[in-house]
């Protein structure tokens, strides 16, 4: 696992490992080898549910799940929150037909190569540490829902209280390991091969808190169901 996190993220041509995790919209396992050989798999790798974008990017993959189911493309989103948190966070905020799995652990994110990254005091080599100051010089703007560009703390702070998401000892437990694990989307074919990803790695942060191109999915998505 560490080697992977040493390559960086895979990158379309790779092969996706399987990883076995919890099922949280359903009951028993999901494993990646379970779409291996049947259907292409969207692969969402967020940071929990503790973090309002990750929220928000798993809205945004439950409202894409329908066009691509249609495609004969399944959606898989995981998140860094433990099962019966998430089951509960879901119990209220339903996401039809969206397969969701847990993975406290975060050993999906290892898997597929994405750094967590430490935050330092004044020390920056991303994606594997960020200092403070960095970090806080960073500006989220999430349109329609922040009045301005924001920083990061100030922008999810704003977000939880929009959502009224109370964060809970379970979640703190996640932000204490793993506040800064990088997220990301790849897309697997039928093979398990990646054909398309999306992460915060690239370009020193530039994508951090950003959201993927859907034109650029789509197109990703019609190749694959081909």
């Amino acid at each position: 696992m560490s080697a992977r996190i040493d390559l960086g993220p895979l990158q379309p041509g790779d092969r996706a490992p399987n990883v076995v995790l919890d099922a949280i919209t359903q009951e028993g396992k999901i494993a990646l080898d379970d779409f291996r050989g049947q259907k292409p798999v969207l692969v969402g790798l967020y940071r929990g549910l503790h973090c309002a974008f990750c929220r928000r990017h798993v809205a945004a993959q439950a409202r894409l799940d329908p066009e691509l189911r249609e495609r004969g493309v399944e959606s898989l989103a995981v998140v860094n929150t433990p099962i019966e948190r998430a089951r509960l966070y879901f119990r209220y905020h339903p996401v039809p037909n969206l397969l969701a799995a847990a993975d406290p652990e975060r050993a999906s994110h290892r898997a597929f190569g994405l750094p967590n990254l430490e935050f330092t005091e004044n020390e920056t080599a991303w994606p594997h540490k960020v200092s403070l100051e960095t970090a806080m010089s960073m500006r989220v703007d999430v349109p329609g829902e922040l009045p301005e560009p924001m920083n990061p703390i100030a922008a999810g702070e704003f977000l939880d209280r929009k959502d009224g998401y109370e964060i809970t000892e379970a979640d703190q437990q996640m932000m204490a390991t793993g506040q800064g694990q990088l997220l990301g989307q790849f897309l697997l074919d039928r093979q398990g091969i990646v054909r398309w990803s999306f992460t915060e790695v690239p370009e020193g942060g530039r994508y951090m808190f950003g959201v993927p191109n859907p034109r650029e999915l789509m197109s990703a998505v019609s190749q694959v169901a081909q």
